[in-house]
């Protein structure tokens, strides 16, 4: 194991130069976008994400999308995605499964500043930053975020977890956001996703990233309305970790 880390230091040290250059390069196509439309940004922003996707092949890693059915969601219509989280290749590969439905994520306020092109997209691009540490003002801020998005008709992302689970093994739901989420977008469907193996690729904080990871986002079936929302949120979390656990055994 000591040798395989030393050398997946080589394929490392290229994936995080060519990281680097796809943000600078796309924080520009941003700005220069955001000059013409929301439109164009989201263009840019989509071909972001894919480019994002892609160099993941420089470490041997690739993203399977498993039953990616939309056939009970409909573009203009608020949805709520629910997800377990494991790594910062969840928003890439979560984006890219939903494009078509305008993905805008809750984020910790640490992201939304210092990061090329990331930081840009979440102040501009209508994604929320929370604080992880003051509770009321979170809340405020999802209210705030699920009244847009649902005027809007958009999707809106949430990793109820509140932390990347580093080992793969998935925390309980923080509930209190998500119940918001629910209260302010009360027509809005709500799609449970569970991400495989994501946490590899962080499995030693990137120093270096396990070459050959097979990462899986797994969209799970469209949760019922008519129950409560603590029901919802339930069947959301049981929904996530059953499929993780038949994963993994």
């Amino acid at each position: 194991m000591l040798l395989k880390k030393i050398i997946w230091w080589i394929p490392t040290i290229l994936f995080w130069i060519v990281f680097g250059i796809i943000l600078l390069v796309f924080h520009v196509l941003q700005v220069v976008a955001r000059r013409f439309s929301e439109t164009a940004h989201t263009y840019v922003v989509t071909g972001m994400v894919w480019t994002l996707n892609q160099a993941l092949w420089i470490v041997g890693n690739r993203i399977s999308y498993y039953n990616l059915d939309y056939s009970e969601l409909d573009i203009d219509h608020p949805i709520i995605l629910v997800s377990n989280h494991q790594c910062m290749f969840d928003i890439p590969a979560i984006h890219w499964a939903f494009r078509k439905f305008r993905p805008k994520f809750i984020a910790k306020k640490s992201l939304g500043k210092g990061i090329p092109a990331i930081s840009y997209n979440i102040r501009h691009g209508g994604n929320a930053t929370i604080s992880l540490t003051d509770g009321r003002s979170a809340l405020r801020a999802i209210d705030t975020f699920g009244k847009q998005v649902n005027a809007l008709g958009y999707m809106a992302v949430i990793f109820p977890e509140g932390a990347r689970a580093r080992d793969g093994k998935m925390f309980p739901f923080k509930a209190l956001g998500l119940l918001k989420l629910l209260q302010t977008m009360p027509e809005a469907k709500v799609v449970p996703v569970a991400l495989h193996n994501f946490w590899k690729f962080e499995r030693w904080v990137c120093k270096p990233i396990p070459f050959g990871t097979h990462m899986q986002l797994h969209m799970l079936p469209v949760i019922d309305r008519s129950i409560s929302d603590k029901e919802v949120i339930k069947l959301a979390e049981a929904a996530i970790a059953q499929k993780l656990n038949q994963l993994n055994s």
